[in-house]
């Protein structure tokens, strides 16, 4: 299956001349319009697909509303269908893959709450993610193969290996440093302090008695979710959970965190699900991954790739204090 998209598709440039030269290839994105606030959705058309057409905000209004009233008739129809979804148990041939998850260093740092590994129907996971890269989609496809197997699909959502993207640094200043990557998963990850003797052959102009680390990489890169109030929101992975179910996948392994309480999400939940968490966990028939694939909820939009940095700065204070 083919991901649907309305029949206006937005490119750049409008008056119909040759990308100027040096310019980045536009790459195919979707674009969830509904669940999306107007004043967000608007915002990102006027700033990554500029257009010059006199009525393009009138335009813009009129997609957000035709996918708002759609969604509201999904309220009524199927009211229920993000509720209680089932966790099916993984099949015995994968419970060995499972466990060196389980067993991997990284696990136990990246997911804090108590957290299953367990069998997910795609369509009724709660999305938060608007923006999806049909150009990365294939790209997962190709790798994956027109049919994967569950052994491939498993190692598809939870990969024992953790391969870094392309990255780059530079310093910026002498407290000011930026890293640069093509993933928008790179990140700042956590700050250590460690024994000079923990960094092999550092050497500076005075003798070293600590060292400070500030340290970016990149996320787990499980494709996980989090199980609160009587739903299953989908938290990391969507491009690979398109791309599964645009293959014909219904259900995938999943890493699911378990969190009773608000509080307990908002210490994992990022983006909009931390900020307006009622939209997926309170109201009827949220958006879910099905309607990606549904023409009437999605806009389909072309925009340069984008590259996603992290910057660091650090500042550095000494002063003499009172012993006691």
């Amino acid at each position: 299956m083919n991901p649907t998209a309305v029949d206006e598709v937005f490119s750049q440039p409008t008056n119909g001349q040759a990308p100027s030269p040096g310019r980045p290839d536009l790459e195919d994105y979707l674009y969830l319009v509904a669940g999306t606030p107007f004043e967000q959705y608007r915002d990102f058309l006027l700033k990554e697909v500029p257009d010059s057409e006199p009525n393009r905000l009138q335009r813009i209004a009129e997609q957000w509303r035709a996918a708002s009233v759609y969604l509201l008739q999904l309220r009524l129809t199927e009211p229920a269908w993000a509720d209680n979804p089932q966790i099916r148990p993984l099949p015995p041939e994968l419970e060995p893959l499972a466990d060196q998850v389980r067993s991997d260093p990284i696990f136990p740092k990246a997911f804090r709450l108590p957290v299953q590994i367990g069998l997910v129907e795609l369509d009724r996971l709660v999305v938060r993610q608007e923006v999806l890269n049909l150009a990365q989609v294939e790209r997962l496809k190709q790798r994956l193969g027109p049919a994967p197997d569950m052994r491939q699909v498993f190692q598809a959502c939870l990969p024992l290996e953790h391969p870094t993207v392309a990255h780059s640094v530079q310093a910026v200043s002498s407290d000011t440093y930026v890293f640069t990557s093509e993933s928008n998963d790179i990140r700042f990850l956590e700050s250590v302090v460690l024994e000079p003797g923990q960094v092999p052959d550092l050497v500076s102009h005075g003798p070293i008695v600590g060292v400070l680390g500030i340290l970016v990489g990149f996320g787990a890169n499980h494709l996980s979710a989090i199980a609160t109030e009587g739903r299953i929101v989908l938290n990391n992975g969507t491009h690979r959970a398109y791309a599964l179910r645009d293959l014909g996948v219904k259900e995938v392994p999943c890493l699911i965190q378990q969190a009773a309480t608000r509080r307990e999400l908002k210490s994992v939940a990022v983006g909009n699900l931390r900020k307006h968490a009622d939209l997926y966990l309170k109201e009827p028939r949220p958006p879910v991954l099905k309607d990606y694939f549904d023409s009437r909820l999605c806009q389909k939009i072309r925009v340069p790739p984008v590259q996603r940095q992290v910057k660091i700065r650090f500042m550095v204070e000494s002063y003499d204090v009172v012993q006691k």
